[in-house]
């Protein structure tokens, strides 16, 4: 462990908000209510920000609107949070993002999981090498979601390339996860829950110290509270939490997590703070299920 990234692994052991990217209607990202919103997560305690994650719609965003998302985060941030960038696609792309990333003044970069088809456990370090030896400065944070990969992979990564500090983990398997920390090293990469909330108590108990969240945008309160709780070892204030927000991420991980972003937006919607629209691959909730993620959105806001 290097104390070159203690900033940087700091701010990973914390609650990760992922915001969300608003859209004007028009379509176009809408930079305005963008920072209003990040104003409202700085405002509520937030102190890690991550642009161009999942539920900031990463995939259906153009490579101008990516950049866009990574600059307004980091002028609105300014000294009141780290910010952790997106990047990913192909290696050319992902390196090129990570450049502008740390030009506009980004300590840490995010590498999402690789959507090729065919990925090899040796193809995915040579993946992320690449990446993180163009960025030699910043801290890099690979997003997991592959089961099949050993944690010696992530070791081996590490070695060539001291500037990996955390790990993103989002394969829904607590015990997985137990063994994959500590086959590439529990205490030499602080881990992050990557599959937020609901994920997040049983994955502190196997080692992680922080964790991401779409449902932070909603109700910061509320993730900081489930934090402070796990933090002080407190699993029963936890588990408080865990059910208040149950019904909320069930809705989000319904059909293989079809409306993870739909639900997000929608209870901002509700609140008043963005419009409730989201881009394909995504979609709208019907109103069915419209009246339901208000409702839970205003008890949070109450």
């Amino acid at each position: 462990m290097t104390t070159a990234f203690e900033t940087q692994r700091e701010a990973l052991a914390d609650v990760v908000a992922i915001p969300v990217t608003p859209f004007a209607e028009d379509g176009s990202v809408d930079p305005d209510t963008h920072r209003a919103l990040l104003r409202r997560l700085l405002d509520g305690g937030i102190r890690t920000l991550t642009p161009g994650g999942n539920t900031g719609e990463f995939y259906a965003l153009t490579p101008r609107e990516r950049r866009l998302v990574t600059e307004l985060t980091l002028t609105e941030a300014g000294d009141r949070a780290v910010v952790l960038a997106g990047v990913g696609h192909d290696v050319p792309t992902a390196v090129a993002d990570a450049r502008h990333a740390r030009e506009h003044g980004a300590r840490m970069v995010m590498v999402h999981q690789p959507v090729h088809p065919y990925v090899s456990q040796h193809g995915w370090v040579d993946y992320h090498r690449a990446i993180a030896e163009a960025v030699p400065e910043l801290g890099v944070v690979p997003y997991l979601r592959d089961a099949r990969l050993h944690g010696s992979r992530l070791a081996e990564l590490a070695d060539a390339c001291p500037n990996v500090v955390g790990v993103k983990y989002a394969v829904p398997d607590a015990a997985r996860f137990a063994a994959f920390a500590r086959d590439a090293g529990l205490d030499r990469f602080v881990w992050v829950a990557g599959l937020a909330e609901p994920y997040a108590p049983s994955y502190f108990s196997a080692g992680a110290t922080g964790f991401t969240s779409g449902l932070v945008n909603v109700a910061p309160s509320v993730s900081l509270n489930m934090i402070e709780a796990l933090r002080s070892g407190d699993y029963p204030a936890a588990m408080k939490v865990w059910e208040q927000i149950r019904r909320f991420e069930e809705l989000r991980a319904a059909n293989g997590s079809a409306d993870n972003v739909t639900v997000v937006k929608e209870a901002l919607a509700s609140l008043g703070l963005c419009r409730p629209d989201v881009r394909p691959p995504s979609r709208r909730l019907p109103a069915s299920g419209r009246a339901e993620v208000a409702a839970l959105a205003a008890g949070w806001s109450a």
